[in-house]
């Protein structure tokens, strides 16, 4: 059974999603409340899946809860329902489950429901890259794949454990990557949002991609960015 709980201050938007989630054979709702302080001191002492929390509440945003989440590595899934864009960005550093606008439809908190539970369900990322190196053959687990950045002829395979060179086109080895985690942001780039921390402004129509434990970065145009933020986040 998935435990869930739930936090906005509008009674009528708290309803709606207590509504959707009552309906969820395999969900359990554990508290809802219209204070975000509350809800910390719950998620605090007891163990919980899934929180759906608006973010712009009084005394302690919903932003700030997530934060104190990820801050204290509590094991614990956020998806934000909120009138407010201007997080949306951010919320990939708390590796928010996903970040849906109000007024939204209930199959849209469905779908990101059943997101959630195919996450579940594939746990860890399987399988291998094979990369051709002249006259050998490396084998990559792709679950350490970080990005990948075309420079000339030849791919940088940026991992946990270090680059690898490879004369594969990115074409090739985005055809070997179909897992959702990775996306062509750019041209030049396919990147891991697994590993994302954070996206910076870098021109006018693309951003500086952030990873976490390496100094390289990656681009990603603004269309990809709002891809992301829709379907992922």
């Amino acid at each position: 059974m998935i435990t869930v709980g739930i936090v906005d201050d509008r009674e009528l938007d708290l309803e709606k999603v207590l509504s959707i989630i009552q309906q969820q054979e395999d969900m359990e709702i554990v508290f809802s409340s219209t204070s975000a302080k509350e809800a910390y001191e719950f998620v605090k002492e007891h163990p919980l899946d899934l929180l759906i929390a608006d973010i712009e509440m009084p005394e302690l945003s919903g932003y700030e809860l997530a934060d104190l989440i990820h801050t204290h590595a509590l094991d614990i899934h956020v998806i934000f329902v909120t009138a407010h864009s201007g997080y949306a960005v951010h919320a990939f550093e708390l590796n928010v489950h996903d970040y849906i606008m109000k007024p939204y439809r209930k199959e849209r908190l469905i779908q990101s429901l059943e997101r959630y539970r195919e996450k579940n369900r594939s746990g860890e990322m399987k399988g291998n890259l094979f990369i051709k190196q002249k006259s050998e053959i490396h084998i990559v687990p792709k679950k350490e794949i970080q990005f990948i950045e075309r420079t000339g002829r030849s791919s940088t395979i940026y991992t946990v454990k270090g680059p690898v060179t490879t004369y594969q086109t990115l074409n090739e080895l985005e055809g070997e990557l179909r897992e959702r985690d990775f996306i062509r942001s750019h041209r030049s780039f396919i990147i891991n949002i697994h590993y994302v921390k954070s996206f910076s402004l870098y021109a006018k129509n693309s951003y500086t991609v952030i990873f976490e434990g390496i100094q390289e970065s990656a681009l990603i145009t603004k269309s990809q960015l709002d891809y992301i933020q829709n379907y992922y986040f």
